[in-house]
C-alpha cells in the first residue's frame, strides 16, 4: 500500500480535489488532456491514480466513488498510528525506569549536586516524589504557591500518599488564611499527611526518603539545587525537625491556637520592626502582602497609642518589649 505524507495531503486538498470534481462533471478525463501541461495539475493528476480516484476505462481516465478507496488510505494510517502510541508508550516506560534507576544511583556522573534551572524544576521535582518509597518533608513558605501550582502539587502528592508514603509539609501561619492552601490540606490531610504552621520565616525545602533534597539555588526561583551528598541532607532533615516540633497543627482551629497564633504573628512583627527590615523584606518574612504586613503596624500602633513608627518605637523599648515575650511564656509552659 503506497505511503502519504503531509506533501501529498496539501497537494490532494488544493489542486487535485478540484480536478477530481471537474472530472466528476464530465465524467471523465484523458491522460492527454491540455490542462494536464501543467506540472503542479499533472502531479495531482498522478496523485489521484495512485490512489485508485481515477481507473482507466478504455483511453480515459473515470472518476471512481472517494467512499471505496478512503478506507484503503486513511486505515493504515490509523493502524501505523496506534503502533507509534503503543511503540512510544513503551520507549517512555523504559526510559521511566531508567531514569528511576539513575536517581538511585548513589554514584550518578553529576556528583552530589545538580542544578536545575526554569521549566525543568517542577518536572523534576514531579520525577523525584514519584520516585518517594516511604517518606515527604516539604516546607512551603506561602509565597509563590497560586492555585494552579497548588492543584499540581495536590495530584502529585496525593499519588505518592496513596502509595503508603509518609508526608509532613510545613507552611507559614499565613497559610491558615488562603482558601486554596485549606483546599490542599483538606486534600492531602484527608489521606493521612500532617500539615502545621509556624510565625518563623523559612526557605523551601523537599526531601524524598532521606536521600535527595531539594532547595532553592542561589538565583531564587529560578534554579533548584538538588543534593544527595548524605550529611547534607542529614542536616537539613534535622533543621526540618526542629523546626517542625515548635510548629502548630494546621486543622487545629480552637481559639486557644488561634490566639497563641496571633500573639506569634504580632511578636514577628515587633521582631522585624526592631530588626529594622524593610517593609518589602518584612512581609516576605511574615508570608504576607505588603498591604496586611502594614496592617499589622498599624495594629500596633493603636495598641501602643502610638502616631507614628519612631514612636512606637519609643513605646516599645520603653517598655521592655522584644518581640520574644511570646517564646519565653511558651518555655515556661
Amino acid at each position: 500500500m503506497p505511503q502519504y505524507g503531509p506533501e501529498d495531503r496539501e497537494l490532494f486538498e488544493q489542486v487535485a480535489t478540484p480536478l477530481y470534481e471537474a472530472v466528476v462533471a464530465t465524467g471523465s478525463i484523458s491522460a492527454d488532456d491540455a490542462r494536464l501541461a501543467v506540472a503542479e495539475t499533472r502531479a495531482a493528476f498522478d496523485l489521484l491514480v495512485r490512489m485508485g480516484l481515477l481507473v482507466a476505462e478504455g483511453d480515459r481516465m473515470v472518476p471512481v466513488d472517494p467512499s471505496t478507496v478512503s478506507s484503503l488510505v486513511v486505515a493504515p494510517m490509523g493502524q501505523q498510528g496506534a503502533t507509534l502510541i503503543s511503540e512510544s508508550a513503551h520507549w517512555a516506560q523504559a526510559f521511566t525506569g531508567l531514569g528511576h534507576m539513575w536517581r538511585k544511583a548513589p554514584g550518578v556522573a553529576t556528583g552530589a549536586f545538580t542544578e536545575v534551572r526554569g521549566e525543568a524544576i517542577n518536572p523534576f521535582i514531579a520525577s523525584v516524589v514519584a520516585d518517594a518509597e516511604f517518606e515527604l518533608l516539604t516546607a512551603q513558605p506561602q509565597t509563590g504557591r497560586n492555585a494552579a501550582t497548588l492543584a499540581a502539587a495536590t495530584q502529585r502528592d496525593i499519588a505518592a500518599l496513596e502509595r503508603g508514603v509518609k508526608m509532613r509539609t510545613l507552611y507559614q501561619h499565613s497559610a491558615r488564611r488562603s482558601r486554596v492552601t485549606h483546599k490542599y490540606v483538606a486534600a492531602v490531610s484527608a489521606r493521612g499527611a500532617e500539615v502545621r504552621t509556624l510565625d518563623e520565616f523559612f526557605n523551601r525545602l523537599i526531601v524524598v526518603d532521606r536521600r535527595i533534597a531539594v532547595v532553592p539555588g542561589h538565583e531564587g526561583l529560578a534554579v533548584a539545587l538538588a543534593v544527595r551528598e548524605p550529611s547534607m541532607v542529614a542536616y537539613l532533615v534535622d533543621m526540618f525537625e526542629r523546626t517542625w516540633e515548635r510548629s502548630r497543627p494546621f486543622a487545629n482551629r480552637e481559639s486557644t491556637v488561634s490566639r497563641d497564633i496571633a500573639a506569634e504573628q504580632r511578636a514577628m512583627t515587633i521582631r522585624m520592626l526592631i530588626a529594622g527590615y524593610a517593609d518589602p523584606a518584612s512581609a516576605k518574612r511574615l508570608g504576607v502582602s505588603p498591604r496586611t504586613y502594614a496592617g499589622y503596624v498599624s495594629e500596633l500602633k493603636a495598641e501602643f497609642e502610638a502616631q507614628t513608627r519612631f514612636q512606637l518605637g519609643y513605646e516599645m523599648g520603653r517598655r521592655g518589649v522584644s518581640g520574644q515575650e511570646v517564646f519565653e511564656e511558651s518555655d515556661g509552659d
